[in-house]
This record gives C-alpha cells, sequence and structure tokens, in this order.
C-alpha cells in the first residue's frame, strides 16, 4: 500500500520552494538594478565592497562570503584592478574593512587594496569610497545584490558624474547562498517599504 505523504508536510514544502524561488528572483532582479553603460572589461576598474557588522577577531561567515564575491568580480582584462574594503568599528574593535582585507590576503589575493575604516552605514561606506574610486573606469559595488544595489543607488544619487561607470559585479550565482538570499530579499523589502512610506 503506497505511503501518502501528509497534507501539511506537503504544504511546508511548497512554501519552503516558493520562499527560495523569490528570494532567488529578488536578489537577480536587484543584481541588474542601478547599473550604468560600462562593461568594466578594460581600463582601471575598482570593485568596492561593502562591509557587516563584525566583532572580530576574524572576519565573519558574510564579511567572508562578500570578500570572496569581491575577488571573482574583478576582471582579468582589466588594466589595473583594485580591491575597496568599507566597514568601520560597528559590532567590535576593529574595523569591518581590516578583517575583510585581511582575509582577501589569507586568500591569496596580493593586489591592491584601499581601506574605507571608518564608514558605519551603507550610504558613510559609498560617501568615504567616492575618493578612492572616482578615477576608475568602471566601478562595481558588491555585496548580497540587494544590498549592492542600494549602494549604486547611494552612489548615484551622492555622484551622478559616477552613475555610467557603474558596472556590474559577480555577486549574483544562481542557487548559491540560499539562506543567504532569503535574508537579503527579506531586508531589501523592509527598506524600501521604508522609503516608500518616508515618501508620503
Amino acid at each position: 500500500m503506497r505511503r501518502l505523504i501528509p497534507p501539511l508536510a506537503v504544504a511546508a514544502t511548497a512554501a519552503g520552494l516558493s520562499l527560495l524561488a523569490w528570494a532567488e528572483y529578488v536578489n537577480w532582479r536587484a543584481s541588474h538594478r542601478a547599473l550604468g553603460v560600462s562593461t568594466g572589461t578594460d581600463g582601471i576598474e575598482a570593485v568596492v565592497v561593502l562591509g557587516y557588522r563584525d566583532r572580530g577577531p576574524k572576519a565573519n561567515f558574510v564579511n567572508r562570503y562578500r570578500v570572496r564575491v569581491g575577488l571573482r568580480s574583478q576582471s582579468s582584462r582589466a588594466r589595473e584592478s583594485v580591491l575597496v574594503l568599507c566597514g568601520g568599528s560597528v559590532g567590535g574593535d576593529i574595523p569591518e574593512a581590516e578583517l575583510m582585507a585581511r582575509y582577501a590576503r589569507s586568500r591569496g589575493y596580493a593586489g591592491r587594496i584601499l581601506l574605507d575604516s571608518t564608514s558605519t552605514t551603507t550610504q558613510e561606506n559609498i560617501k568615504n569610497a567616492i575618493a578612492l574610486v572616482e578615477d576608475a573606469d568602471a566601478i562595481k559595488v558588491v555585496s548580497n545584490p540587494p544590498h549592492a544595489a542600494v549602494g549604486r543607488q547611494y552612489l548615484r544619487s551622492l555622484r551622478p558624474d559616477l552613475a555610467d561607470r557603474l558596472a556590474r559585479g559577480a555577486d549574483y550565482r544562481f542557487g548559491e547562498a540560499p539562506l543567504l538570499k532569503v535574508a537579503a530579499a527579506v531586508i531589501a523589502g523592509r527598506y524600501h517599504a521604508r522609503r516608500r512610506a518616508e515618501l508620503r
């Protein structure tokens, strides 16, 4: 006799799959938002990695993930590529940018690194990074895709003249880090809801 799957289990599985599919779409869509016309394939590129609250003394899981995204976002065809790591001492004594720099070096990265080690918000990340990236031909802002999109929007509002240089990083891969995608999608939803409420 065939054993039936309980309806509650079927419903829970369907809900879970729907949540993952929704988060996948939100992250994919965000990875294409607020981009410029630069392809980021030649010239000088700056890859801006946005930090996440970190107690230290080592980079936490989220910041390690973001550094890996930053490293894989660097173009092999760029004449020069610089990694710009952003984040101050928000959750601990050591700035997030320094923790991320140590992690990048531990992975064998020997390229150029610039640090913004004083910012405490995403808007400050971008504001402080501008002086470090304004001479680049292509600017890639990376993090979780919805967070990176917010960063690009801030850059557009602060320095419209740099908007066309915004290029897509490699922060979206299908099926990668599904729980981070769900968290990022939920946080993005709350952020945009607050922004809409403020504009009313």
